[in-house]
């Protein structure tokens, strides 16, 4: 647990950085892939100097890529159409998804997510509910999206290390160098391919893609990726939202003093009641199996 608090810690001013500094002046595709090859370049020599088996590279390498490169893609995408603070509190339903994905692999699914999903609507609607549009809900589809993706690589990159023979140990800070390479081969073509030609124009602004790139991804992923291999299923899905309030405080008190705390707090409050439905039948779940 201490592990996913440094990280949480180290990511509260990611957000903000990304929608006041990045969003909508440096093209997205860009800001992605600078911070991917970043990080890249940290665990590089590891990489270079530990080989590892074909089959465990290209599993690390397919879990990068949806964990943080299909992620990322959705996730700046989402800043040019929301706030800081929705984009935020969007990510509440994290948890959510960790859970429904450890219920498919099982072979199960309730009615329950379904009423959550309906919950997440209105609370979304509550928000905006005299700003609604097009683009408001193509940002929340967005984050979803980019939420699906975090906790599908987090449940992935979990069981690999469960399962993976104890005669052939995993020595994680050697082989995730291979999580960020299977990232790049998704971001580059992506970029190429759609990207287009708004560069950083500041200091300021090659600064926050540095620290990005090599402190809140490069250090980030690996310690989080870490901490979760060494928590229970429940742990984990509620350290993805302890990240929320750390953000919200960062954002408010330092860029976004004039927005509507209340407004806010009422749609969040609903997304807190449908995570709740989910939450309290995986608890129900874990006390049936124990």
């Amino acid at each position: 647990m201490p592990i996913l608090w440094g990280v949480t810690l180290l990511w509260a001013f990611s957000f903000s950085l990304i929608g006041v500094y990045l969003a909508g002046q440096v093209d997205s595709y860009f800001s992605v892939l600078t911070r991917v090859t970043l990080a890249t370049l940290v665990f590089l020599p590891l990489v270079i100097r530990n080989p590892i088996a074909p089959a465990l590279a290209l599993r690390i390498m397919a879990i990068g890529a949806i964990q943080l490169g299909l992620m990322y893609l959705f996730y700046y995408q989402s800043f040019l159409l929301l706030s800081v603070p929705e984009v935020l509190i969007f990510t509440i339903f994290t948890p959510v998804y960790v859970t429904l994905i450890y219920d498919l692999m099982a072979g199960r699914f309730h009615s329950r997510y379904l009423l959550s999903a309906a919950l997440a609507i209105i609370g979304a609607a509550v928000m905006r509910y005299n700003q609604l549009s097009d683009e408001f809900w193509a940002g929340f589809l967005l984050v979803q999206a980019t939420n699906l993706c975090f906790a599908g690589g987090q449940v992935l990159y979990k069981r690999l290390i469960e399962t993976w023979p104890s005669s052939r140990p995993i020595v994680q800070h050697q082989t995730f160098g291979w999580f960020y390479i299977g990232a790049l081969l998704l971001v580059l073509p992506a970029w190429l391919l759609l990207g287009g030609d708004q560069y950083p124009t500041s200091q300021l602004q090659w600064g926050v893609l540095i620290w990005l790139g090599i402190a809140a991804s490069g250090l980030g992923y690996f310690l989080w990726n870490l901490g979760a291999t060494k928590v229970s299923s429940g742990q984990l899905a509620i350290m993805n939202n302890a990240l929320i309030p750390a953000g919200l405080l960062v954002n408010l008190l330092i860029w976004n003093r004039d927005t509507d705390v209340l407004r806010l707090a009422v749609g969040a409050g609903i997304m807190m009641a449908a995570l709740l439905i989910v939450s309290r039948r995986s608890a129900k779940q874990q006390e049936a199996r124990s």
